[in-house]
């Protein structure tokens, strides 16, 4: 029979420490969540919601005023309208009050004066529709001061319209529009190839250029220097510097190809498929291989030279010293760098959009949001594309972590 003593719980000391770190914990959490999951939650709602762009701003009604006429005709005309041309507003109400200067002398049936107090119950206001009262008034100073006066100080406007936003109306025909036909899966075909091979383009690069300064040699940190240019140079200076390089009337590029024999007519580089893909991509790789040169670099400046040093003993030869003892060590940088870049890669929209504008074959999901909920004027859509990256992105983010655990644990 065991006399083991069970283990205890956590003391009091333990709880107290417990809730202190949970203490300080809440501040971060309720940040992240501030900025993360609340957006993130938004996007969920509004991807169910057949909203557009106009639906943005809740129906309401608006009022324009202004001082009319002169002398017995002199009134003060309010017109109203619905900003919205597919909701009504119920119970509409308007309430104002008249400047100094002015007296009332008849208000409108449907309103009440108390004093140089307006109020007016409007009743219900049609979809796109339009009102408008009129209060006779009379004038004591100057009518043109007295109307900037009026106009100065807006009536209250109140008024009862459901908001598509917050109401219990949900509905899939933005996904069903999103997987509608072919397209669909050409963009993502396009989406998958510039995050693939710009990702891995730009960790073959940096591992490329890492590799080359490695060693110590006089410019060094010149050349480190120029290496950084693409990652820190503004985007939209060097988008444009490529799009006139490359441009096939004045481009540079051309002007060399044809001068140089390679081709009779200039190529247009961005506007023709696959070609345009293949530049973008480029770019892609261009722009972001600095990021993983950096660490990269700094990985291998933390190898032991002992180990290239017994290589060398051995007679190792610089392929066999890279593939058995540096590439293992970089294994594990290069597998963050390549989760990391293709997320990254995937989500990316202004070096595509500054480049092409997502034509020519080159139209990803992030352009597609784009498109979706600004150029269509489609809110619930372009919601739904973006619910839809982020299912590929967690199904890679899965994908990819059950498949380096699964390495590890070889």
């Amino acid at each position: 029979m065991s006399n083991a003593i069970p283990p205890r719980g956590p003391g009091a000391l333990g709880r107290r420490e417990a809730r202190l770190a949970w203490g300080l914990l809440l501040p971060t959490l309720a940040i992240v969540s501030a900025v993360v999951v609340l957006p993130l939650l938004a996007i969920f709602w509004i991807s169910f919601k057949p909203v557009g762009l106009a639906d943005l701003r809740p129906p309401a009604p608006v009022v324009r005023e202004s001082l009319r006429g002169e002398g017995e005709d002199l009134r003060l005309q309010y017109r109203l309208r619905n900003s919205s041309r597919d909701v009504p507003i119920t119970a509409v109400t308007m309430s104002d009050t008249v400047p100094p200067g002015l007296t009332i002398r008849q208000a409108d049936d449907r309103c009440e004066v108390t004093g140089a107090e307006i109020f007016c119950n409007l009743g219900d206001l049609e979809a796109g529709g339009r009102d408008e009262i009129e209060i006779l008034v009379s004038a004591q100073g100057d009518p043109d001061a007295l109307g900037e006066l009026a106009e100065a100080s807006p009536p209250v406007l109140t008024g009862n319209a459901p908001n598509i936003l917050t109401n219990a109306e949900f509905t899939l025909d933005n996904f069903a529009r999103v997987f509608d036909g072919d397209e669909f899966w050409g963009v993502l075909g396009v989406t998958l190839f510039y995050a693939t091979v710009g990702t891995i383009g730009a960790l073959v690069v940096g591992l490329f250029a890492a590799m080359l300064l490695d060693r110590s040699f006089r410019g060094q940190g010149v050349l480190r220097g120029l290496y950084l240019f693409p990652y820190v140079a503004p985007v939209i200076a060097v988008a444009f510097t490529w799009v006139i390089l490359f441009d096939p009337f004045s481009g540079s590029a051309n002007a060399l190809l044809i001068r140089m024999g390679l081709t009779d007519t200039a190529i247009n580089f961005f506007g023709d498929r696959p070609l345009a893909l293949i530049m973008v991509t480029l770019f892609e790789i261009w722009r972001y291989f600095p990021l993983s040169f950096l660490f990269i670099l700094a990985r291998m400046q933390s190898i032991p030279e002992d180990m290239y040093e017994a290589a060398d003993m051995d007679g190792a030869s610089p392929f066999q010293k890279f593939w058995y003892l540096s590439l293992p060590q970089l294994l594990g940088i290069l597998s963050v760098l390549f989760l990391l870049r293709f997320i990254w890669t995937f989500n990316k929209f202004d070096d595509i959009f500054l480049l092409t504008g997502g034509n020519a074959g080159t139209r990803t999901l992030t352009v597609n949001v784009y498109e979706q909920a600004f150029a269509v004027s489609n809110i619930g859509a372009g919601a739904a594309v973006a619910v839809v990256i982020f299912g590929c992105l967690l199904l890679f983010s899965v994908f990819f972590f059950k498949l380096i655990s699964r390495e590890e644990g070889l």
